[in-house]
């Protein structure tokens, strides 16, 4: 896995082995999100992406941008789940799948406009998107969650 991480633009990438429909299905539907997504059900739609907390409350939902099955998919991003975060503006994520041969993809999670949301920035760089893209992979290959 590859994690380049800047203040206002972090990329992350990952082979994930699995087909690019798997792959869309799981980061838009909510009964995948919830296993690997910190417990989050996470349902993205052409007008609308929401997050539903562990606790039933609104974690950020924001306006799909683009919704081009089963390649692009372009978000806004708001942490509601912290005052802190919440308080800050609202930053974008674009997820790119592309198939390669030899039945799997390559996912490419792009978490930028981050320059109004330093906070935000520094709790989702590193371990906070790798966290969920490794989950995601697990789950995808092995049919299980990474955590319990």
């Amino acid at each position: 896995m590859t994690t380049i991480t800047a203040q206002s633009t972090q990329v992350y990438q990952v082979y994930i082995r699995a087909g690019a429909e798997e792959i869309w299905e799981a980061i838009c539907k909510p009964e995948f999100t919830e296993r690997y997504f910190h417990g989050a059900r996470v349902e993205n739609t052409p007008k609308l992406h929401t997050v539903i907390g562990t606790d039933d409350s609104d974690w950020g939902s924001a306006a799909t941008f683009e919704f081009d099955p089963p390649r692009r998919l372009v978000h806004g991003w708001r942490s509601a789940y912290d005052p802190e975060l919440a308080a800050e503006e609202e930053s974008r994520v674009t997820w790119e799948i592309e198939p390669k041969e030899g039945g799997y993809c390559l996912l490419t999670v792009v978490h930028d406009r981050l320059e109004g949301a330093p906070k935000t920035a520094e709790s989702v760089s590193g371990a906070g998107w790798m966290f969920v893209l490794s989950g995601l992979k697990t789950l995808l290959e092995t049919g299980q969650p990474l955590a319990g």
